[in-house]
């Protein structure tokens, strides 16, 4: 034994024969004393490793999802319900997603570029993509989906978007899709789902419809379907799809049980009774029947869809008044309109573009004309432009040597938002001295018989844009005609010019000024009441953590980073939490 060691041996033999001889009293509460240091320390230590760690992530858990339809077309090139294009989103890979920040990445693709004349797009794949069944994604597998949304045939419900479209197959792991003529917003078509070509090519056309494989897909997605519940008529259930590890990445959630429901009232009772953790297919006069419960949060996502009152100054003079427009317009309170009709769940609108494509900022995004806004009274604007009122009450104008007596018939639809959105619209023009009726329609008759003519003087209807905000086909002079889209017939020159050059501009910043530009004038010729944007409204216990997404086209493009999703939470030392590498 060293001698330093034998030193502090004879201390410490010391201390103890010390401690020994004290009062059994003494010695007591130095025990205590000691336990308490002892305790201290180990608070100090707890205390600085818990202020220290970082909430991450966890890997494993289990989403369950409420669904509202029955799937029946798990396929990319035929999805068109809700719960067909949901399935397909965690099924399938696409070219590009969707990040979080709104804008287009790649995803299977490993790069894009584009032709200086704006009309060839070269895409190389990643040679690391797999199928569910290990078979390698390549460039025939894109140029046999694309063939199937082109074939007339097949009657694919995006057919539309590759008209005039072709594919010339480079090598295993690039093409080209060439456009007839440079459009910028093409890009996001890019998205949709890659099908498998070795298991759908040996099928004839006419047999893809019916087979297996639209209901026990294989795709490229973050998850794979495995296993399928059916009931006893062979319609399924549930679905739980099992998490892909790939080389873009494992996703934090293991597993995804997808429950089929017939409707609402179904969702509400599988929230309520945790048979599912998650949901985007309630609507706001739902909500209140969920039970209270601090477990649940709301998430919403404004939809690139807009609720809008078109007019037809062709087809009346009274609308042509600049005045009776702009006095319809300020009488309006849009937060209360979608209080009354979405409880809330809305997003004001001034112009033809939606809020989902940020950064168009111009003179007409501001709302000067709102009752809140403004000193100016809609009966202020009425009398400026010439109307006055008569013993009876009622505005009346000398237009065209013709007394007009200001009265309108709104033609829209007889879904309930339309009728509740109708009733609050004409209560707001009747409270400022305005005559106004209401005609309903079914869906279908309302398309064939009012809208196609253009047989309406005020019409109150729901356009869809897709993220690009694409305007010319609401808004060029060359679409003011059936079976073109601009419902208003409007015209005006730099307009069209400016939403001509804004769909080839692939400069965004660019391309927003112009549509800001073209907005602006739309906006300030009153063609139209641009009302509001429904947001996407998503529940969901406080056990999923969603990744948030600024800008999508549908619902189930809230799927397009379910592998970033998670259900369960770790807490690591910063040192060892690689996800922040």
């Amino acid at each position: 034994m060293s001698p330093q060691s034998t030193k502090r041996t004879y201390w410490l033999d010391i201390l103890f024969r010390h401690i020994s001889r004290l009062p059994a009293s003494d010695r007591t509460l130095l025990h205590i004393a000691l336990l308490a240091f002892i305790c201290t320390g180990i608070w100090a230590l707890y205390a600085i490793n818990k202020d220290s760690l970082i909430t991450t992530p966890g890997q494993g858990g289990t989403l369950v999802e409420g669904i509202i339809g029955i799937p029946r077309f798990v396929n990319p090139v035929l999805a068109n319900t809700r719960a067909d294009r949901d399935v397909t989103a965690l099924i399938y890979r696409g070219l590009m997603k969707i990040a979080p920040t709104g804008e287009l990445v790649p995803d299977a693709a490993e790069s894009i570029t584009l032709s200086d004349d704006g009309t060839t797009y070269t895409i190389r794949l990643r040679s690391d993509v797999r199928f569910h069944d290990t078979t390698p994604l390549t460039a025939r597998d894109v140029a046999f989906t694309i063939g199937l949304l082109q074939d007339p045939e097949l009657k694919s419900p995006y057919r539309g978007s590759w008209v005039d479209v072709t594919v010339e197959l480079v090598s295993e792991y690039e093409l080209k899709i060439t456009l007839k003529e440079p459009y910028a917003p093409f890009v996001e078509n890019f998205t949709v789902g890659i099908l498998p070509a070795h298991l759908w090519s040996t099928l004839p056309l006419e047999q893809i419809p019916f087979s297996q494989l639209n209901t026990e897909p294989i795709g490229a997605g973050d998850f794979r379907i495995a296993r399928a519940t059916r009931d006893t008529s062979g319609i399924i259930t549930t679905y739980e799809l099992a998490a892909v590890q790939s080389a873009l990445g494992d996703p934090n959630i293991s597993t995804i049980r997808l429950r089929f429901y017939p409707n609402e009232a179904a969702i509400v009772n599988a929230l309520n009774s945790d048979s599912i953790t998650s949901t985007s297919y309630l609507e706001p006069s739902h909500l209140p029947l969920l039970t209270s419960d601090a477990s649940i949060s709301i998430t919403t996502i404004p939809l690139p869809r807009l609720y809008t009152v078109f007019f037809n100054e062709n087809r009346s003079a009274i609308v042509r008044d600049s005045s009776v427009r702009k006095a319809l317009t300020a009488a309006i309170d849009r937060s209360a309109l979608i209080e009354k009709t979405r409880s809330g769940f809305g997003v004001p609108t001034f112009t033809p573009t939606t809020l989902s494509f940020p950064n168009v900022e111009s003179e007409g995004n501001r709302d000067d004309t709102s009752p809140t806004s403004s000193t100016t009274t809609p009966a202020d604007i009425l009398r400026a432009g010439g109307w006055s009122k008569t013993d009876a009450g009622v505005w009346e104008k000398r237009i065209d040597g013709e007394t007009e007596l200001l009265s309108l018939t709104i033609k829209t639809s007889n879904q309930e938002i339309f009728q509740t959105m109708a009733e609050t619209l004409a209560a707001a023009w009747r409270a400022i001295g305005v005559e106004v009726t209401i005609e309903q329609y079914e869906q279908s008759g309302l398309v064939q018989s009012v809208i196609r003519p253009r047989d309406f003087t005020v019409l109150l209807f729901g356009i869809d844009h897709n993220r690009s905000q694409d305007l010319y086909p609401f808004w060029h002079s060359s679409q003011k005609d059936d079976p073109g889209l601009n419902i208003s017939q409007y015209t005006n020159l730099k307009v069209d010019e400016l939403l001509e050059t804004a769909r080839v501009t692939e400069d965004q910043t660019a391309r927003r000024t112009l549509l800001a530009e073209a907005s602006s004038l739309i906006r300030n010729e009153a063609p139209a009441i641009f009302l509001f944007q429904p947001t996407q409204i998503h529940i969901a216990k406080d056990t999923v953590v969603m990744t948030s997404i600024t800008d999508i086209n549908h619902p189930a493009d809230r799927f397009m980073n379910v592998a970033d999703w998670y259900v369960r939470e770790e807490q690591l030392w910063p040192i060892l939490n690689n996800r922040t590498q």
